[in-house]
């Protein structure tokens, strides 16, 4: 008899992963808003919204001292310990459509959201 190995669903580990439509839209922000030389875009997850923690995004000068730093199609991306918990193994794409634009996580570690997406609860 054959042993059979069942392979299971692989918990999300390593980092955020930017996409090159989300870089290029971070660049544009950036330069729009004037933001000085080595600026990046934080990323991060805080307790709130209507699943429980939501997203937040802001324009940072310089990474903090145990940031997690993205070097992503020529932008940064700044990430907090914390924030990472919950981000690793997630996808930052940036969309544009008839029914949506702007920035989406497609996060593995969510095990409900809410219908705009601006918050989740962890799996």
């Amino acid at each position: 008899m054959a042993l059979e190995v069942l392979q299971q669903t692989p918990v999300a580990t390593g980092t955020l992963e930017v996409t090159e439509a989300a870089a290029k839209a971070i660049t544009k922000y950036l330069k729009e808003h004037d933001a000085p030389e080595g600026a990046g875009l934080r990323v991060g997850v805080r307790g709130g919204g209507c699943s429980g923690l939501s997203y937040y995004l802001d324009v940072d000068a310089t990474p903090k001292a145990h940031d997690k730093v993205i070097d992503a199609f020529g932008v940064k991306v700044f990430v907090d310990p914390k924030s990472m918990i919950f981000l690793q193994g997630s996808k930052l794409h940036f969309v544009t459509g008839l029914m949506e634009s702007g920035f989406k996580f497609i996060n593995p570690n969510a095990g409900k959201g809410c219908g705009c997406g601006e918050s989740f609860s962890p799996a």
